[in-house]
């Protein structure tokens, strides 16, 4: 059952509404009605065993269930013999459902909110509702558990101090390409969602874009042909054109390898070296792009060996 606060009164319960109630097996809970507010809760990804208890209850508890596809959450309902009534929510439907979910949780409802897989909001439209409902002084509560990119994580024997969840990349190769050469600086493992389609495409373009990093395709996690195939970036991208590749993906990328620091006598010769064969602009970016340091610094240098040179002003 769910912790948030209800508010002062009883509300009115949901008519024609079923017996509060989940199996499993053979063995029928009868629950308590689920405090009034939004319940943000979590399904499983894959596996229909991957539930919470507390899930289950606030599920058979609640007087409504917000999900993306009512045939994809009733194959859990079904499982556990749950009846609450079911209403969609998601990309194309959202600014016209959301007020009205809005009015059914100022009149007291208890409302569950379910992705087709894994914890809401983590890549769909959930969040817009939570910060509406939380403006409207409406109770929102948690209901954790099962995640795709977390479980990706612990699969895939990649470092887990640090990591940065990118959502899809863009379908189109010069975005998506834009877009890596953004999460290239950031100095963590990485966590993507992507389809099987462009799964060989995005692995190309990665390993153009950061080097060719240790990486992990995590396909299909906790179902039948779940499969992890763990390699360097090239190379995964060369399986996945010759592969079969089906089902969910999460991809899972390395972070950078730490490089030694760029000593002054190293970006100096660099700079000299540059400034004999092109034009300052073009010395500093080359020694910027050779070494990681900052442009203005390697500019500041460059400048006093043009001068020394007796170069004249910069080109």
């Amino acid at each position: 059952m769910s912790n948030a606060p209800a508010p002062s009164g009883k509300p009115p319960e949901h008519p024609n509404r079923a017996a509060r109630r989940y199996c499993v097996g053979e063995h029928a809970v009868d629950v308590e009605r689920t405090a009034p507010g939004l319940h943000i809760v979590a399904t499983p990804i894959g596996n229909l065993g991957d539930v919470t208890l507390r899930a289950l209850a606030t599920l058979a508890g609640a007087d409504l269930i917000a999900c993306e596809d009512t045939r994809v959450t009733r194959k859990l309902l079904d499982r556990y013999r749950i009846a609450t009534p079911l209403m969609p929510y998601h990309d194309h439907n959202a600014p016209k459902v959301r007020p009205k979910l809005l009015r059914q949780l100022a009149e007291g409802a208890a409302i569950a909110l379910v992705s087709d897989a894994g914890t809401p909001l983590i890549s769909d439209p959930g969040f817009k509702l939570v910060r509406a409902a939380q403006n409207a002084g409406h109770a929102v509560g948690v209901v954790p558990g099962a995640s795709a990119p977390l479980a990706a994580l612990c699969v895939a024997g990649l470092p887990t101090d640090q990591f940065f969840f990118a959502g899809f990349l863009p379908a189109k190769p010069g975005a998506r390409r834009a877009r890596i050469a953004e999460l290239a600086r950031i100095p963590a493992t990485l966590v993507l969602f992507e389809t099987a389609p462009r799964i060989a495409a995005t692995l190309a373009d990665l390993a153009g874009g950061l080097g060719d990093r240790e990486a992990a395709v995590c396909r299909e996690l906790t179902k039948i042909h779940e499969e992890v195939r763990n390699g360097r970036l090239a190379e995964l991208a060369q399986s996945c054109v010759t592969g079969d590749i089906k089902g969910e993906i999460v991809l899972v990328v390395g972070p950078p390898t730490p490089t030694e620091p760029v000593s002054a006598e190293h970006a100096d010769a660099l700079l000299r070296q540059a400034l004999a064969r092109a034009s300052l602009k073009d010395a500093v970016d080359e020694a910027a792009d050779a070494t990681g340091l900052p442009r203005r610094q390697l500019y500041q240098r460059a400048l006093a060996f043009a001068k020394q040179a007796g170069h004249g002003p910069p080109r």
